[in-house]
């Protein structure tokens, strides 16, 4: 492809939460303390950020985040940019798109003041990186020389104990409280976080810094083999997933995206120096690990990956943008590096995998 990541940039509001102080900035739902100390156990994450202040009003919306995180990407970079590609689970505006608030709120901000093209995306963890797979697409083949595109999420809007009202079923589940609806809204709450990201994409790399050419993108939806497992409902706002699917079938479909992956474009995954995970929760390294060994096992060896989720937190559709940034910042890649993006979602199994090259000139 005739793409290039050449610039990246994140945003996480306010200061770093440990899960000591999660509660005084999320709030406490009755009889979440015992079920809040299992999940932090499972998800290995220590810190999180929150656009929240002690009380829960927001410090930001979800615009501003991403509003954030495309300055601080576009920060000592001039040109015009022609398209901006964004996508979010969740925005306070059902319509119009995010791209297109963006847009307005990055003009207010002294960029992007020109007329563009745009491209909203929305779905769980997937949404912005379809939103790149778009601008990937829209640069490669010649229709834009430049583009922008934003990952940004805010769930703490609808997860803080002000706001969000579970259904409480646990005494119908006395067995096995897991499969409560209670519960599957509930977990949530100690898992996800705020933040921001962004790249700029361009037809060329950039000179003097580092670039990463796209080399493919491969998306795979696994929707008409898999039931509904994670979803935000329209009028409640209540987001919720569903465990039991989660467990039967991400390994799975992650064997068939990964190997599919390869296969489509003659790869080994002993080709790449790292892979980059949106992981949701360490608890699911172990399926990821079981594939790659799986994949490792005639070339011997093993392809090494990099997270950032135990410092930054688990912040959904933005997560690759911010982690490509923090990688790129403190593991300064080599020349020719290989690099492999990968993002599960979910929502119904959709996965998004994007293989990248480091230019260093």
């Amino acid at each position: 492809m005739n793409c290039h990541i050449t610039a990246t940039g994140s945003f996480l509001p306010g200061r770093r939460i440990d899960n000591e102080n999660l509660p005084a900035f999320m709030g406490e739902l009755d009889g979440e303390a015992e079920l809040r100390a299992k999940i932090l156990r499972m998800n290995g994450i220590k810190y999180r950020h929150y656009a929240l202040n002690r009380d829960q009003t927001a410090t930001h919306d979800v615009y501003e985040l991403g509003t954030q995180a495309a300055q601080a990407c576009l920060k000592g970079r001039d040109g015009q940019i022609d398209y901006l590609s964004a996508g979010s689970t969740n925005t306070p505006l059902v319509g119009p798109g995010l791209a297109s608030i963006l847009h307005d709120r990055l003009n207010g901000a002294g960029c992007l003041r020109e007329n563009l093209e745009i491209n909203s995306n929305t779905g769980i963890c997937t949404s912005s990186a379809q939103a790149l797979v778009n601008a990937c697409r829209a640069v490669s083949c010649g229709d834009h020389s430049r583009a922008l595109c934003v990952g940004a999420e805010q769930p703490s809007e609808i997860l803080k104990s002000s706001v969000i009202e579970p259904p409480d079923d646990r005494d119908q589940h006395p067995e096995d409280p897991t499969a409560s609806k209670w519960f599957m809204s509930v977990f949530l709450r100690s898992m996800l976080s705020d933040g921001a990201g962004a790249f700029l994409l361009e037809d060329r790399p950039s000179a003097g810094s580092v670039s990463y050419r796209v080399d493919w993108t491969y998306s795979r939806s696994f929707a008409n083999e898999a039931p509904l497992c994670m979803a935000l409902q329209n009028r409640s706002l209540l987001l919720s997933q569903d465990v039991s699917i989660l467990a039967k079938y991400m390994k799975p479909c992650l064997r068939q995206v990964m190997h599919g992956a390869m296969d489509a474009h003659g790869e080994s995954i002993l080709d790449y120096r790292v892979v980059l995970p949106h992981l949701s929760s360490f608890y699911f390294k172990r399926y990821m690990f079981s594939v790659l060994r799986e994949m490792c096992r005639e070339g011997g060896g093993m392809v090494d990956y990099w997270t950032n989720l135990e410092t930054a937190g688990n912040t959904g559709a933005a997560s690759i943008f911010i982690m490509l940034d923090e990688y790129t910042r403190t593991n300064p890649p080599e020349d020719g590096d290989r690099i492999l993006l990968f993002i599960p979602e979910s929502g119904q199994f959709n996965f998004v995998v994007i293989s990248l090259t480091a230019i260093c000139s």
